[in-house]
């Protein structure tokens, strides 16, 4: 299966048409968060049903600068996986939305154990390995080439990384940090920031399931 992968529009519908063709090519759309524009959250609506729009299989999360309400308006729409397991053709989905607390100028800012709460349909089983699992997250994990500022500094979440670590998903998809678009990997797990679809970036996820076992075949970033 082939994803397209993005996040943080940031209430731009010229980027997100742009993207046609890609959405066209996908077998699903993975969206990590950031429907609003910054201090404007009104513009995120008009994102989200133009995304819907484009592809009948969406996953999605929200983001910090979306209003923590905004989830009903995905989960009205069917493509919320916060605080979810959801499964489609053999995958299953989990996310967590919103960006750990940091300015406190936007609305969607939370602890990391509130950021990591939204996982307990994963902690909470016996299950110690999610060979299947796509992880969506705004917030990016600790110490990978996703997290980090132009200053350097690695400013993810530890213990999303120590999550990723204990149950190695197949894949993590995360968004948030605009400048630290990235393709890595993290205790196994291919970690992917496809960067700020603002800014023309989005990413493409291949995985396939081989004798049994689902593998990522091909992860790029890609730009507009």
């Amino acid at each position: 299966m082939k994803f397209l992968v993005i996040s943080d529009v940031h209430g731009n519908l010229e980027m997100l048409g742009k993207l046609e063709s890609q959405f066209k090519e996908a077998d699903g759309v993975i969206f990590a968060g950031d429907f609003a524009q910054f201090q404007h959250e009104e513009t995120g609506l008009p994102v989200l049903e133009k995304l819907c729009t484009m592809h009948d299989t969406i996953f999605s999360v929200i983001g910090n600068c979306d209003n923590p309400a905004f989830i009903e308006e995905t989960e009205k729409r069917d493509i919320s996986v916060e605080r979810q397991l959801v499964f489609h053709e053999g995958l299953a989905f989990a996310g967590s939305g919103g960006g750990s607390i940091f300015t406190g100028t936007t609305p969607n800012e939370k602890s990391e154990e509130e950021l990591m709460s939204d996982f307990k349909i994963i902690t909470g089983q016996e299950q110690q390995e999610w060979s299947n699992l796509i992880v969506i997250t705004h917030n990016p994990p600790k110490d990978t080439c996703c997290d980090k500022i132009q200053s350097g500094v690695h400013v993810g979440s530890a213990l999303m990384r120590s999550f990723i670590e204990q149950y190695k998903p197949l894949a993590v998809i995360t968004g948030h940090i605009h400048e630290s678009a990235g393709i890595c990997t993290a205790g196994g797990t291919t970690v992917i920031n496809p960067g700020a679809l603002l800014e023309g970036k989005y990413a493409w996820l291949h995985v396939e399931k081989q004798g049994g076992i689902w593998s990522v075949v091909e992860a790029q970033l890609h730009s507009l």
